[in-house]
Order: structure tokens, then C-alpha cells, then sequence
């Protein structure tokens, strides 16, 4: 069988405070788009995974989620085809995982112990409890408190991804030291930006998700990395109404309300040296769940 696993974007993501584990709360609407990994399964001898790109195979998400699910000695060749650039703030490897958990949910990995499927998901990373609801959701917390926006609207994003790795620990040290000269204000969740985002997504209002998009991370990693401040104007220039970060980056994005405005944006894009263009629907999500013990 062939296994797919959405990219996501971050319509919002605001950096809280740090907690004494050394984890920062969140808030943040995520929403899965159709840009997809691919993972095949198929019967085999004895359990074997293998990944295109090569480079990717050691350590990889999709065998440790094997792994939480208690399918690590499964007979199966498991083979991952990567589409999702990597290191980009889509999440790929978080999403790739999820879509194993998913699979041992459903029971397609064949029969296994029932277990608390939310906690294992967070216990690989903190996106992957997001990636099993498949739909949209508010995250918050540090990545465990999701609350699904049900069916998404018809809306299209044009992505751009420079070809630069942002390290995610580096975007926080950049936070932190920014913070420490000036600290961040406190923000109330009934006034957040991430809950009128959600709100307008559930109402499909454009021009008010739009109007909400925010990310903390975007002013300190387009200062700090130049190609992604070259795909951000880039976006811009090409009539992008709102070009931001997904994530801590690098990855760069406009929502657009359809197909043929996302695909003209797309067609006046000049793109920068390396980087890679993605014009893709939001992800359907006619089967979305609610993650939690089974």
C-alpha cells in the first residue's frame, strides 16, 4: 500500500513562554497542505526500510514510529520517497511518522497492543500530534493540545522554499536573545491571533486569515538567513497579498483564496537561485480525528 504524508504550513505561530523543561509553549494554526511524502509497504521477509534520498535513511522518523507502534520486527519493506524539502519548517519527518501511527490505528500494520496513541505521538516529536487529526488545527501547549478545525476551505498556497536549513534550536537561541533585550508582551489566548485564525478558517473568511497570519520567528530568520529573506520578497514582488515563514523556516508561503490566483502568483514568482516552487491545495480532510488514547 502507499501511505501518503501532507506537508503543513503554520497560518500562525506564536512563541510563549519557556517552561523550566527548557520547551517553549506555542500557539499556532497549522494547516496540511497537498504536498505529499509518499511511504510504500508491502509484505517481505523481515522488516527493511530505505529512503530516496539515501542521505535520510539513518535515524529516520518512519522506523522509530515502527518502532512506538510495536511493529519495529513487522515483516515489511518499508520505502519512504521524500517530496517534502527537508529542514524547511513543513514538516515532513513529523508528518511521515504520523502517517505509520495512523496506519497502526487503522490496522493496516496488521494486529497490535492497543496503547495511548497521542502520548506516542509526542513522545516522537512535538508536530505529530497534530499530523494525526488530518485537518487544520489550533496547536498549543508544547505541541499536545490540539483542537481540530474540521473540514478546511478550498484555498491553495504557492510555496517557496530557498535552498537553506534553518536549525530549529538556532531559531530559538535568535528569540531568546531578542527577548532578553526586550521582553515579549504577555497576549491573552481569547485575543490571540492564532484563535481569530482559527475562527476565520472555520468560517472560510480569507481576507481575515490573511489579516491574522503572524509568525515570531519570521523578522530574526530573515535577517539571519538571506535566501529566505530573497524568497519572502520574492513572493511579495509577484503580488503576494501576505508572504511569511512557515515554522522556524526556511520555507516561505502566501495563502491564496483558489487555484487560478495561486497559479498566476506562481507564474510571476522571478525564482531565486535553488529554491523550489510548490503550488498545492490545502489538504482534504474528509476523514479528520480527534488523537487521543484508543
Amino acid at each position: 500500500m502507499i501511505v501518503r504524508a501532507p506537508a503543513k504550513v503554520n497560518l500562525t505561530l506564536e512563541i510563549l513562554n519557556r517552561q523550566d523543561d527548557g520547551y517553549h509553549r506555542l500557539r499556532s494554526v497549522m494547516l496540511p497542505v497537498a504536498l505529499e511524502d509518499e511511504i510504500a509497504i508491502e509484505p517481505a521477509e523481515r522488516f527493511a526500510f530505505s529512503c530516496e534520498p539515501a542521505t535520510l535513511t539513518g535515524d529516520n522518523l518512519v522506523v522509530r514510529a515502527f518502532a512506538a507502534a510495536g511493529a519495529a520486527q513487522a515483516p515489511l519493506a518499508v520505502a519512504l520517497r521524500k517530496r517534502i524539502p527537508v529542514g524547511a519548517g513543513l514538516g515532513g519527518g513529523s508528518s511521515d511518522a504520523a502517517a505509520i501511527l495512523r496506519s497502526a490505528i487503522d490496522g493496516t500494520l496488521g494486529p497490535l497492543a492497543s496503547q495511548d496513541w497521542l502520548a506516542a505521538a509526542r513522545a516522537l516529536g512535538s508536530d505529530i500530534p497534530f499530523f494525526l487529526t488530518g485537518t487544520g488545527a489550533l496547536v498549543e501547549g508544547t505541541g499536545e493540545r490540539v483542537t481540530a478545525l474540521g473540514a478546511l476551505p478550498p484555498w491553495w498556497v504557492v510555496i517557496l522554499a530557498p535552498d537553506v536549513h534553518v536549525d530549529t534550536g538556532d531559531a530559538y537561541r535568535r528569540l531568546a536573545a531578542e527577548r532578553a533585550k526586550a521582553p515579549a508582551q504577555t497576549r491573552a489566548r481569547a485575543d490571540s491571533a492564532s484563535i481569530r485564525a482559527l475562527e476565520a478558517v472555520q468560517r472560510a473568511d480569507y481576507a481575515a486569515a490573511i489579516a491574522a497570519a503572524t509568525n515570531d520567528f519570521e523578522p530574526l530568520i530573515a535577517a539571519a538567513y538571506p535566501p529566505v529573506a530573497a524568497a519572502l520578497r520574492a513572493l511579495r514582488d509577484a503580488g503576494a497579498a501576505h508572504a511569511m515563514l512557515s515554522g522556524s523556516g526556511g520555507a516561505t508561503f502566501a495563502l491564496l483564496p483558489g487555484e487560478d490566483s495561486a497559479r498566476a502568483l506562481a507564474a510571476a514568482i522571478a525564482l531565486p537561485d535553488g529554491a523550489r516552487l510548490f503550488v498545492v491545495p490545502l489538504a482534504a480532510a474528509n476523514g479528520w480525528r480527534r488523537p487521543g488514547p484508543a
